[in-house]
C-alpha cells in the first residue's frame, strides 16, 4: 500500500466541496429522490482524488493547518 501524503487543495476545490455538501431542497415526483448531501460530498472528494491522484476514501484532516490541507493515500500508478 502507498504511503500517506499531505495535499493542499486550491480555493476553487474547497469551494466545490463545500457547495457539494449543502442540503438540497427538493420534492419527490415520480419516486425519484436526488442524491443526498453525503453522496454529493463523496462524489466531490472522488473527483478531487481523480484530479490530484489520491484515494478519496482515505482523506484525513491535518489539525491546525486549515481546511485546504489534508492527508490521503496516494494512488498506485
Amino acid at each position: 500500500m502507498s504511503e500517506r501524503k499531505e495535499y493542499e487543495m486550491a480555493d476553487e476545490d474547497l469551494e466545490a466541496l463545500l457547495e457539494a455538501s449543502k442540503p438540497v431542497p427538493y420534492m419527490v415526483i415520480g419516486g425519484v429522490e436526488p442524491s443526498s448531501p453525503q453522496e454529493n460530498a463523496n462524489a466531490a472528494w472522488q473527483r478531487l482524488g481523480d484530479k490530484m491522484g489520491f484515494a478519496h476514501m482515505t482523506v484525513r484532516a491535518v489539525p491546525g493547518k486549515g481546511r485546504k490541507f489534508f492527508t490521503a493515500v496516494a494512488r498506485e500508478s
